[in-house]
């Protein structure tokens, strides 16, 4: 039986109901309540939206500045920007357009404030357009340029004969045309079971793999567990390791040559995603003039073993 490590940080503390406590996209499966909010967080908050929430999240900014403003302009009279034409929607259209053009500092040259109080707002809301697009455009090179890991996890983890045991298996591959230079991995087990006093309780084991790291990564890595005696899955059967309540969890660090710096991705599988008695198909091969060809598209095939 393994030996049992310290809690490296998730809590030993479970529940019947408990889900994984890593995503497959590598984050922590947690939902925080009662969180105070602070301005400072805010450029945080951004820089880790998904790229789809962000323009969104920009898009209604925009028109929700630009619909005050029209408001304000409306407010203190069209005609210190443009003639009415005695439409209440048509006045607004053109006062929604007289703020576009002022937010972004566009000017087409059609529409332009005629008075103290209209040139008053328009040159703050101008003021603003500015801060707004620079903050943006800092937030979009920021998002680019944050150092971020592209590893392509195997959909499935395999359970198969291996060097005259059993051994669990999955594999990854850099999503990225670069390099990953000295890639390490570390795996830690995570199985909930009952203790005495009925409660649920997490035992932490860390998983003695066939390669823990390797120099360079141009292809895929199948990462290897021999369920041996100093294993803390060796005395479970393959019906047994697919029943029981454990979770693999996955760190992966290697030097980026695109960021210039080491970075690193989580993720994680469930025993419950087991496939007993189950082969990777070799992703790679080479072609008629004898180059390296990464096939993307095998990368998660599977092919069963025959007894």
């Amino acid at each position: 039986m393994g030996k049992k490590i310290k809690d490296p940080g998730f809590g030993a503390h479970s529940n019947k109901l408990a889900k994984r406590m890593i995503n497959s996209d590598g984050s922590f499966n947690m939902k925080h309540i009662n969180k105070p909010r602070k301005l400072l967080e805010t450029y945080h908050f951004l820089i880790n939206l998904s790229w789809l929430k962000f323009f969104a999240l920009a898009a209604l900014s925009f028109l929700v500045i630009n619909i005050c403003f029209a408001g304000i302009y409306i407010l203190i009279g069209i005609e210190e920007i443009v003639p009415s034409t005695g439409d209440d929607f048509r006045d607004f259209t053109k006062a929604f357009f007289f703020s576009s053009q002022t937010l972004t500092t566009l000017g087409y040259g059609a529409m332009s404030p005629n008075g103290i109080l209209s040139g008053t707002i328009s040159s703050f809301e101008a003021f603003i357009g500015l801060s707004m697009f620079s903050f943006l455009t800092g937030l979009i090179y920021g998002r680019f340029s944050k150092p971020r890991a592209s590893i392509r996890f195997s959909e499935n983890m395999v359970l198969r004969d291996f060097n005259h045991t059993r051994a669990l298996m999955f594999r990854l591959v850099n999503n990225r045309a670069s390099v990953m230079i000295k890639p390490k991995i570390k795996v830690t087990l995570s199985l909930t079971k009952l203790n005495n006093l009925g409660d649920y309780a997490r035992s932490f084991y860390t998983l003695q793999l066939e390669r823990e790291s390797i120099t360079y990564l141009p292809t895929t890595w199948t990462i290897v567990h021999e369920i041996n005696e100093d294993s803390p899955l060796f005395d479970y059967t393959k019906e047994e390791l697919k029943t029981h309540s454990g979770e693999l969890l996955i760190l992966i660090s290697y030097f980026d040559e695109s960021f210039n710096q080491e970075v690193h991705q989580m993720h994680s599988y469930e025993l419950k995603e087991i496939k007993v008695d189950y082969r990777f198909l070799q992703a790679y091969y080479y072609d008629e003039e004898g180059e390296m060809v990464m096939d993307h598209d095998l990368f998660d095939k599977i092919e069963a073993i025959k007894s």
